[in-house]
């Protein structure tokens, strides 16, 4: 596996190959086995798998954890070359963003303005920029991103058709540990006893999901509410929960109607008192 520094290396190289399947994973390193699953996916998809390791600074705001987020270059092309991937490509950030702050902006429409957008309202103006870049840089047939983002998926989803790259777009299913919290890279920040109760989160979602599959669409505000409030209540241990936001869309992210089957669950809730968590759920009413 060969690791690339530079835009105009890793161009060179991919140039040639460009009649084979060339799969792209874009991550900001620090990998866990949800990453190596997205890998993975490609491998089964592609000819060729790059896998991009870019800490983005333009999707962390003011006070964010930018400057703090584990870099793990070496343990994580190790851990690539476990699912053989082929490339690894690792700018740094001059070579990324000869500019900073930027000129260019991607807006991503309504979808970038909720959720994670309330409280972060430039990430996804960021997220859009890095992926453009890459998609543009690497230009790949195919793109692997996993669900447990599920906003940024269908942002990304909309990217792409509004953009007219000719790139597939696969969404990976979430990756949990044995029992249910999703993997992220910043599961590690959790104390022990925080770790201990996390999968209450997901647990939650369970049972609200069960709850709404039945329920009157009338009576869903009250439901989501009353299961905001039971987190925000929860002190385990001292271990707290603050719900950052819980609420319910249809697949494509627009408010769901009354005769909408499939749904999904969206939450962003923060555990102690810096590990913010993400997690969704998809369900469908009876």
């Amino acid at each position: 596996m060969k690791i690339f520094h530079t835009i105009k290396e890793l161009r060179e190289t991919l140039q040639p190959l460009r009649t084979q399947t060339i799969a792209l994973v874009p991550t900001m390193g620090n990998l866990h086995n949800g990453h190596l699953d997205l890998v993975k996916k490609a491998r089964a998809n592609a000819d060729i798998v790059v896998v991009s390791i870019f800490i983005n600074p333009t999707q962390f705001g003011v006070g964010e954890d930018f400057d703090t987020y584990p870099r793990t270059l070496d343990a994580d092309v190790e851990k690539l070359t476990s699912v053989n991937a082929d490339y690894v490509f690792a700018p740094s950030v001059e070579e990324m963003y000869p500019i900073l702050p930027t000129n260019v902006q991607v807006l991503s429409g309504d979808i970038s303005k909720i959720l994670c957008a309330k409280t972060r309202p430039t990430h996804f103006d960021g997220v859009g920029l890095v992926v453009s870049k890459l998609f543009n840089i690497v230009q790949p047939n195919i793109a692997i991103f996993g669900k447990k983002d599920y906003q940024q998926l269908a942002i990304i989803r909309q990217l792409v058709a509004e953009l007219n790259f000719p790139i597939e777009i696969i969404g990976a299913e979430i990756v949990r540990a044995d029992d249910g919290l999703a993997l992220s890279s910043r599961n590690q920040y959790l104390t022990e006893t925080e770790r201990k109760h996390a999968p209450l989160l997901q647990k939650t979602l369970q049972n609200l999901a069960n709850e709404l599959k039945t329920a009157n669409f009338a009576d869903f505000d009250n439901i989501i509410a009353k299961t905001i409030d039971n987190l925000n209540s929860t002190n385990i241990d001292n271990v707290r929960f603050k719900v950052d936001y819980l609420e319910v869309f249809n697949q494509n992210l627009q408010p769901p109607k009354a005769d909408d089957k499939g749904l999904v669950i969206l939450t962003a809730c923060y555990l102690g008192d810096k590990t913010r968590l993400l997690d969704n759920l998809e369900f469908t009413r009876n």
